[in-house]
């Protein structure tokens, strides 16, 4: 084989192998968004078949120190209101528990401190719960866990609701946060009734991995 010949050949071996390569590539599975979550599958255990932009956690009517969160969801520009997302939260007892309620079936490993809800046109979203207390004997600071489900794209989590007057919530772990989201640390006040109130806008697909 002379020269010409061996280049041609081997350039076309190479062109084979690229086209082989690619196809390879476009076969394999995208990653999940967000990375993978454990437990997000739980939003998916017990949800209403109808929801609204408002839900009231069990805990609202339980007693303990009332807390009413709200926001708006944007679009990844920040800008754009999303509608029809769906936005699943759950956290601790008054004992930093993830208590379950006699009889409960879906979602144990959650507690029974947990609800849904789903963006209207306007983006907004609103929900009624109590305080949650940190974990006993550590050092977490409390929280609220957030989980995401848009049209079309899996669940996958966004940064905890924090609370910015926690004194667990030391400048270490604020550094650290991803803000997935946008930022989940929020500042608390009170309404004219005297109950704690916050807000906190939620940019979907920032900083989350995969996000497409």
């Amino acid at each position: 084989m002379n020269r010409q010949k061996f280049i041609t050949s081997l350039m076309l071996g190479l062109a084979g192998l690229a086209a082989s390569a690619k196809k390879v590539s476009s076969l394999a599975p995208s990653p999940e968004v967000g990375g993978g979550c454990d437990g997000c599958n739980l939003i998916y255990e017990g949800m209403p078949s109808n929801l609204s932009n408002k839900a009231y956690l069990p805990g609202w009517t339980a007693g303990g120190k009332k807390l009413i969160v709200e926001g708006t969801v944007y679009r990844k520009d920040g800008h754009t209101v999303a509608a029809n997302v769906i936005l699943y939260i759950y956290h601790t007892d008054s004992k930093g528990y993830y208590s379950a309620s006699p009889g409960q079936v879906n979602g144990k490993r959650h507690g029974h401190l947990r609800g849904w809800l789903k963006t209207g046109c306007d983006g907004k979203y609103t929900f009624y719960t109590t305080m949650p207390a940190p974990y006993p004997e550590r050092n977490n600071p409390a929280h609220i866990h957030p989980v995401i489900k848009e049209p079309g794209i899996n669940e996958y989590y966004i940064d905890e609701f924090q609370f910015d007057n926690d004194p667990l919530l030391t400048d270490s772990l604020r550094s650290k946060t991803e803000n997935r989201g946008g930022s989940g640390i929020i500042k608390l006040s009170k309404n004219a009734s005297g109950i704690l109130v916050c807000k906190r806008d939620i940019i979907l697909g920032l900083n989350v991995p995969y996000y497409r």
